[in-house]
C-alpha cells in the first residue's frame, strides 16, 4: 500500500523536513518525526510511540518482533497507553480500550529550532457509553528527549467517572546486572514474590537492583524513581500517582511477558509502573496525568 492511499486528512499535517505521514507496517497510519537531535515514530492505533532515538544513541524504545500491527489488537513495545482501567477486567480487554483504538491525528507543529508536537484525540468508541463524557487529548513532544501528556477533560455536570491510566514505557536495555532503581530506600512495600501474597516488608535503606524475581507495590508512593540503565538513566515521577509497582524477572522466559517475544537465555525484564487512580468530577474539571512506567528487556 502506497502512502498516496492514505486520506489527504492526513498527509495535510505533514511537515517538510519535520513529519512525514506514511503507511507503516500492515497499512497502519504511521507518523514518521524528524528532529536535529532525534526520530520517533508513532502509529494512530493506540496513539502508540513505537520508536524513540536520538542521534548517535541506541534506540530507547523495546519493540516486539511478535507484534501485529493489526486492527483492534494492541501492539507489542512502545509506549501503549493503558486508559482508562489499568490491569485486567473480566470481560474486557486488559489495559482498557485506548489502545486498540485508531486515534485522530489534530495537529502537527515544529519549532524554529526543530521541536516538533503532536495532538491526537480518543475518538468515541462504540459500546463505552460510561466513558462518553470524557474528552481525552494525548499530546506528544519530540526533541532532545521525548515528553508524553495524556490530558483528560470531563465535559458532563454533575458526573463523577473514576478511571486508571498509565503509559506503559517498555525500555531497551543493556544488562539488568548493572541496573538499580533509587527513590524508593526509604519506602515500606508489599511483596508478592514467590507466593509472598503481599506480605508488608521494610525499607531496604538502599538501591533497588533485582537479583532475583521481584514483584513490589509501593503504596503511597508519588516521590521521583531514578533508574540507571546503562544505556540510558531515566527519570519517572508522576504528582498524582499514589502507587509505584516494581517487577523485575531474572528466567529465561518471564512469566508474562511471552507475548513481547522475550525468550531465550538471558532474556530478562524490569517493570517500574507509576498507577494514578483519578476521580475526574463536575464539567470541564481536568484530571492532567503524564502516568509514567516502563518495562525493560535485555537481549
Amino acid at each position: 500500500m502506497s502512502n498516496n492511499s492514505l486520506p489527504e486528512s492526513l498527509h495535510r499535517h505533514a511537515i517538510a523536513g519535520r513529519v512525514e505521514i506514511i503507511t507503516g507496517r500492515n497499512g497502519l497510519p504511521c507518523a514518521k518525526i524528524m528532529t536535529p537531535w532525534s526520530t520517533a515514530e508513532i502509529y494512530l492505533l493506540g496513539a502508540h510511540v513505537t520508536a524513540f532515538q536520538k542521534n548517535g544513541e541506541p534506540p530507547l524504545l523495546f519493540l516486539s518482533a511478535k507484534s501485529r500491527f493489526a486492527p483492534g489488537q494492541a501492539i507489542r513495545g512502545g509506549v501503549p497507553i493503558c486508559y482508562p482501567w489499568f490491569g485486567p477486567r473480566p470481560d474486557e480487554p486488559i489495559h482498557g480500550y485506548a489502545r486498540l483504538a485508531d486515534w485522530q491525528l489534530l495537529q502537527t507543529r515544529a519549532t524554529p529550532a526543530g521541536a516538533v508536537t503532536l495532538w491526537l484525540a480518543l475518538p468515541p468508541v462504540a459500546g463505552r457509553e460510561t466513558w462518553q463524557s470524557l474528552r481525552t487529548e494525548f499530546i506528544i513532544t519530540v526533541a532532545e528527549t521525548l515528553t508524553m501528556e495524556l490530558i483528560t477533560t470531563n465535559d458532563a455536570c454533575g458526573e463523577t467517572v473514576t478511571l486508571e491510566n498509565c503509559l506503559h514505557t517498555y525500555l531497551q536495555i543493556g544488562d539488568i546486572n548493572a541496573i538499580s532503581l533509587t527513590g524508593l530506600e526509604t519506602v515500606p512495600f508489599n511483596d508478592f514474590a514467590h507466593g509472598a501474597n503481599g506480605a508488608p516488608r521494610p525499607a531496604e535503606n538502599a538501591p533497588l537492583r533485582i537479583t532475583q524475581e521481584t514483584n513490589r507495590v509501593y503504596p503511597r508512593h508519588a516521590a521521583a524513581v531514578a533508574c540507571d540503565l546503562v544505556q540510558h538513566d531515566d527519570c519517572f515521577g508522576h504528582a498524582k500517582a499514589r502507587t509505584t509497582i516494581v517487577r523485575g524477572h531474572r528466567d529465561a522466559e518471564p512469566a508474562g511477558l511471552r507475548h513481547c517475544g522475550v525468550e531465550g537465555a538471558r532474556k530478562l525484564a524490569v517493570f517500574v509502573a507509576r498507577k494514578p487512580v483519578f476521580v475526574v468530577e463536575g464539567a470541564h474539571d481536568c484530571a492532567y496525568a503524564v502516568a509514567d512506567c516502563a518495562v525493560v528487556i535485555t537481549d
